[in-house]
């Protein structure tokens, strides 16, 4: 049988809108199952509690469970490769770290390549980091650090909370740019050595705000925060780049999903995470911890990654760091 030409046309013209209603169907129907977030951290951290407030907000939105799923270890790799192995359906997310950027180039052989495998969601959350001192260090500002670590070359100890972190990076690109020589002692997490620069054993160290209350006790000497602009939390510290321009560094979190998951999907949960990142109530809990909230598309937090990757490839090359 041979249909008329007109209705050819409609046959035609409704097969190609059923890929468009497939989509519109999907991202309708998203999530009707649990949703896992993976994080590379332990449970009670930073990165843990912001996985959690935004998980529970994207609960309460969406009518299905976001579970938070901590899987520590191999500085964030053991997480982010779970993820990358994860079916691409959006039922798989993850907690993406500052540490994803920078482990690109301190490991020569991962798994997956982090740009090619993780497809970016949305950005969450900047946090600074400050520049503390033991008050032993006779200095209290960063221009007399700077004259005192060059005046003791490979006599003072930084800490950091490993290698790689953004700790050790912060302190790496500012031996750099202040032409310092200082020894690099990493430890494994934060609590060990803070209290290691408590008790005078190390001499600086690049560090989150949770440190705050160790600052104002005076068992801790804060010379600058490393963000581009002060920080309410500390409004008369000032910033390393008042001293030394064009330094800047940061934490930062967001969310990635398996390459190839749904666009649709990845464009609904973008929409609900900014939502929460606009919400007065998730901005205070943010700040509470130090962090500003950092909304964007997935493109914008794609070139954030990839600024990233490469600012933070040319520390690892010049400083010749290597994992542990």
């Amino acid at each position: 049988m041979k249909l008329p030409r007109r209705n050819l046309l409609h046959l035609a013209a409704g097969a190609a809108a059923l890929p468009a209603i497939s989509r519109i169907a999907r991202a309708q129907a998203y999530p009707s199952r649990p949703v896992r977030m993976v994080v590379g951290n332990a449970a009670g951290g930073a990165p843990d509690i912001f996985a959690r407030l935004i998980g529970q907000w994207l609960s309460d939105r969406l009518g299905q469970p976001f579970l938070v799923e901590n899987r520590p270890g191999a500085a964030t790799n053991i997480a982010t490769e779970a993820v990358v192995r994860a079916p691409p359906d959006g039922y798989t997310l993850l907690l993406i770290p500052t540490t994803g950027a920078i482990n690109a180039t301190v490991y020569d052989k991962l798994n997956f390549n982090f740009i090619r495998d993780i497809a970016p969601v949305a950005s969450v959350v900047r946090l600074p980091l400050i520049m503390l001192v033991h008050p032993s260090v006779p200095v209290k500002t960063v221009p007399e650090f700077i004259a005192y670590a060059k005046a003791n070359p490979g006599k003072i100890s930084m800490a950091s909370t490993g290698i790689g972190s953004p700790t050790h990076m912060s302190g790496e690109l500012f031996k750099m740019m202040a032409g310092v020589d200082m020894v690099h002692v990493p430890y494994r997490g934060g609590t060990a050595v803070v209290a290691d620069l408590i008790g005078g054993q190390v001499q600086v160290l690049f560090v989150g705000t949770e440190t705050i209350e160790h600052v104002r006790s005076g068992k801790l000497r804060a010379l600058a925060v490393t963000t581009a602009t002060r920080i309410n939390l500390l409004p008369d510290i000032p910033t390393v780049g008042e001293f030394l321009p064009d330094f800047e560094t940061s934490a930062w979190f967001g969310v990635g999903a398996p390459k190839a998951t749904p666009a649709d999907i990845i464009e609904k949960l973008n929409h609900e995470i900014n939502a929460a990142l606009a919400d007065p109530k998730v901005k205070a809990r943010f700040a509470d911890l130090g962090g500003t909230a950092i909304a964007g598309s997935p493109a914008a937090f794609q070139k954030l990654i990839a600024d990233e990757t490469e600012k933070w490839g040319k520390v690892v090359r010049a400083a010749n760091i290597k994992p542990e």
